[in-house]
């Protein structure tokens, strides 16, 4: 399967992860699109620039990703969603997009599980630096509960 991968973000969020991404993936750069819903634009014309970007992306499946739940971007591409052949994922950041390109050829249930994990697996506190009083102090990543509980797919979601 050949997902195509549509970011819609606060402006400049949007362009700035894809263009993070494709230092890594520059070769699948037709696969991946991004719009960035200005301030001042209108629902119309932020909805034409979706569309504009899910026909230029030319797939039959797509995965919608936006910055923050309930926020402008995340209703605009949820009029787009239809859980099917359009899924969509709020929260988006680069650790998901790298898994997202990683495996962009799975069904698109299985991508949007894998970008989930990426999401939240790429997420760690990191102690601060060893001193020369403490050189034992580690890396610690969030408690292994966590990320599970994060995981748990809400009612609708695809399974």
């Amino acid at each position: 399967m050949n997902n195509g991968i549509l970011i819609i973000a606060h402006a400049p969020l949007a362009s700035a992860l894809r263009e993070g991404v494709l230092h890594v993936f520059s070769e699948y750069a037709s696969q991946i699109a991004a719009v960035d819903v200005l301030p001042q634009a209108s629902k119309e014309a932020s909805k034409a620039a979706i569309r504009s970007a899910l026909t230029g992306l030319g797939r039959s499946h797509l995965l919608l990703l936006t910055d923050i739940v309930g926020a402008t971007p995340f209703a605009l591409a949820r009029e787009f969603s239809n859980g099917t052949t359009l899924q969509l994922i709020a929260g988006v950041n680069l650790p998901m997009l790298m898994r997202v390109m990683t495996y962009r050829n799975e069904a698109l249930d299985s991508l949007v599980q894998r970008a989930l994990q990426g999401g939240v697996n790429g997420i760690e506190w990191v102690a601060p630096a060893p001193s020369a009083a403490d050189p034992t102090a580690m890396v610690a990543t969030i408690p292994a509960a966590i990320p599970a509980a994060k995981l748990q797919l809400k009612a609708g979601a695809p399974t």
